[in-house]
């Protein structure tokens, strides 16, 4: 297992999977203490020397440079960084990562780094995603990838890639499941007190994270009022009443302040109820309809259908926790 990092990588997107797959060796070994270790994590820099300058000051001393490296990897995942979003790695080690990707079993990158992945032609005819402030950058700059802003994580065939930062750890524990089951990765998680194992068609774009986003107060409050009364009347009449605006202003500030009109912002926030409901517990269609705010398990089907391609109950069979 290689972790590639460059100058200015961003943290987290290196030292949280190192710790997902170090940890998950640790909880393997308790259990059958004869076998090797299911996992061999080292760090390797895109620079000449050893030490990566991290994007917080922090300095991290790598196992080797990426002209150090012998023999065959098994799993290579690039971590996000400013060295990669201002293209300056250097076309040696860009080179260097394009020949190992052809030995190497699966090959993935964390937030920014499937911008290096892009410029060794490793994302070529594929589905991809990144960090959501940089999809665009993507898209633009590599016209033959085919780039998914929503997901947290993608794969395709061997390759994988996935969203921001903390989206990363989501990553490297779906890894961890693919290779030794869900419950490894489940006791991983639970040791980090990660609140949920987010499966990767699970969005970046939250209704949670667009209410943190609004720039105004009076939006904020109101979105999180909102929250806490799925089941009260969120029309735009009753949410331009609680704001002491018109119906027609409100629908047209909250849209341009928002970038969503708030009927669908409001059943964003519902499904984003529904499908934790699913995940996590046992309760009928009915019972989980009437809590998020659908009212009847036909609205909520229409919803979980526009909002995430499938019907309530394939989205439960798929991502429900064990």
């Amino acid at each position: 297992m290689v972790l590639v990092g460059a100058p200015g990588t961003q943290i987290l997107d290196l030292v949280g999977p190192f710790q997902i797959f170090t940890r998950a060796a640790e909880l393997f070994a308790t259990k059958r203490p004869s076998r090797a270790p299911i996992y061999r994590v080292e760090v390797v820099s895109t620079d000449r020397g050893r030490p990566i300058l991290t994007n917080c000051g922090l300095a991290l001393r790598a196992h080797y440079s990426y002209r150090q490296v012998e023999g065959r990897i098994d799993t290579l995942l690039v971590a996000g960084g400013n060295a990669i979003e201002c293209g300056e790695v250097s076309a040696e080690a860009v080179q260097w990562l394009r020949d190992v990707a052809r030995q190497t079993r699966r090959v993935g990158s964390v937030c920014t780094g499937a911008l290096l992945l892009a410029e060794a032609g490793l994302l070529d005819g594929r589905k991809a995603t990144t960090h959501w402030k940089y999809c665009d950058v993507l898209a633009r700059g590599y016209p033959n990838i085919d780039v998914n802003p929503d997901p947290i994580f993608v794969r395709d065939g061997n390759v994988y890639t996935s969203a921001g930062v903390t989206a990363g750890m989501d990553l490297s524990l779906a890894l961890v499941e693919e290779d030794h089951g869900a419950q490894l990765a489940l006791e991983v998680a639970r040791d980090f007190v990660l609140y949920l194992r987010r499966p990767g068609g699970q969005s970046q774009f939250s209704a949670a994270l667009l209410m943190q986003a609004a720039d105004r107060h009076l939006f904020r409050d109101l979105t999180a009022w909102a929250l806490d009364n799925l089941t009260a009347d969120l029309s735009v009449g009753a949410l331009a009443d609680r704001v002491s605006m018109s119906p027609r202003n409100f629908a047209r500030v909250f849209a341009a302040e928002m970038r969503i009109s708030p009927a669908m912002f409001v059943e964003r926030l519902r499904v984003d109820v529904a499908r934790r409901r699913l995940e996590e517990s046992r309760h009928s269609l009915k019972r989980i309809a009437a809590e998020s705010g659908f009212n009847t398990v036909a609205t909520l089907r229409s919803a979980f259908q526009r909002q995430l391609g499938a019907p309530p109950g394939q989205y439960r069979q798929r991502f429900r926790r064990g």
